[in-house]
């Protein structure tokens, strides 16, 4: 039987890896896995080594703090698949740790081949790194198309297959009321998926909500979390007293609930697409500490933080960084779309227009699926 180990560096890589391995199954049911993983995976029956919060770092300087709990993890890992002798290494997004894996397993066990999911952000900062990922890494599936001329131009073997995130999803079929029991209006608030980022965006996402509980009495905040993140987020919540925020963390119900949504707030990242796929206006958070900002921005070669205002050349969707992400201008532009229909009218139709350079006509978990199949044979 032929064997993939899948290796995720963070929820949302977990998440992206469970859309791929479940088509996967679909089209070749002999095949054994190893991961690691979280509760996405685990809901196939895929095994993880360890729990995936052991490695999850947020920064430069969590990373240096933590440098040698992490090359001992790193170690561990690549030990962990070259006794596993895998036909495939899936490595999904988390660079900075599912590549250093990949590159030691492939100099160890040539033989393993690698498959690399999400490709780094190459075209942000660090172009140099294609060159060096070329040596270990024999295929990248692309999400977004732009993507494609930095490996080609290195002759890395890549292909286009678009971003899980943005396939078409079911019509809503669950009563969302039974969920919130409260029939309001749904205001949908992403924290992050790290430790550090709730603990910095929770407390600064619940002064906000303080701020509009004073001009509005008809809303209520679901915070889309984790399982293993909802009793931080909740304990955050029950600190303020606040009885119109609600915690949700089942992964088939997150959707729906964003589907009901009438705005959204949310900590740069993956998420973004999610949101802008579901035709929910937004904005952007981003806040890191005072060391590892400087270092980004020496290092970025990028104007904007997210994916839609990145492709658009311009700011769709509003970011607010660093100093700019407080409670008061959160407030300021939540309020100032919910009070202006053609305001919410105008992101979504400009997000819509972007997203379509982003879409593929097959799903794109399944053509995920169909390439790593093929490097099975």
């Amino acid at each position: 039987m032929k064997k993939i180990f899948i290796l995720t560096g963070e929820a949302s890589g977990d998440r992206l890896a469970f859309k791929v391995i479940s088509e996967l199954k679909k089209i070749n049911s002999n095949l054994e896995y190893l991961s690691v993983g979280g509760d996405n995976l685990k809901s196939l029956g895929i095994k993880s080594i360890y729990n995936l919060n052991e490695i999850t770092y947020l920064g430069f300087t969590n990373v240096i703090l933590n440098i040698f709990k992490i090359n001992k993890k790193i170690n561990k890992t690549v030990k962990a698949v070259i006794e596993y002798k895998p036909d495939i290494l899936f490595t999904v997004d988390s660079p900075d740790f599912t590549l250093r894996v990949a590159q030691k397993v492939k100099k160890l066990n040539p033989k393993i081949k690698t498959v690399h999911y999400v490709a780094p952000q190459v075209w942000v900062w660090r172009e140099g790194r294609v060159k060096k990922i070329k040596k270990f890494i024999d295929h990248i599936l692309l999400l977004f198309n732009f993507e494609k001329k930095y490996f080609v131009k290195e002759n890395v073997s890549c292909e286009f297959v678009g971003h899980p995130l943005l396939d078409d999803n079911i019509e809503n079929k669950i009563d969302i009321n039974k969920i919130v029991k409260k029939n309001k209006a749904l205001i949908s608030v992403f924290a992050g998926s790290r430790n550090s980022e709730i603990e910095t965006l929770t407390p600064i996402l619940l002064d906000f909500i303080k701020l509009m509980n004073t001009k509005y009495n008809d809303f209520i905040y679901i915070f889309h979390s984790t399982k293993e993140h909802t009793k931080l987020v909740q304990s955050y919540i029950n600190l303020k007293k606040l009885n119109n925020c609600e915690v949700v963390c089942d992964d088939k119900i997150k959707p729906y609930i964003l589907k009901k949504s009438i705005f959204a707030i949310a900590k740069s990242g993956t998420v973004s697409l999610e949101i802008c796929n579901a035709n929910i206006p937004s904005i952007i958070l981003y806040k890191m500490g005072i060391i590892n900002f400087f270092i980004i921005k020496m290092l970025v070669k990028i104007k904007f933080a997210n994916i839609i205002n990145i492709s658009a050349n311009e700011e769709i969707i509003p970011e607010l960084i660093q100093s700019d992400c407080n409670a008061k201008n959160i407030f300021k532009h939540v309020s100032e779309y919910l009070e202006n229909p053609n305001k919410i009218k105008d992101q979504i139709n400009k997000v819509k227009s972007i997203l379509i350079n982003f879409k593929t006509e097959e799903s794109s978990s399944s053509t995920a699926a169909k390439s790593l199949n093929k490097f099975l044979n």
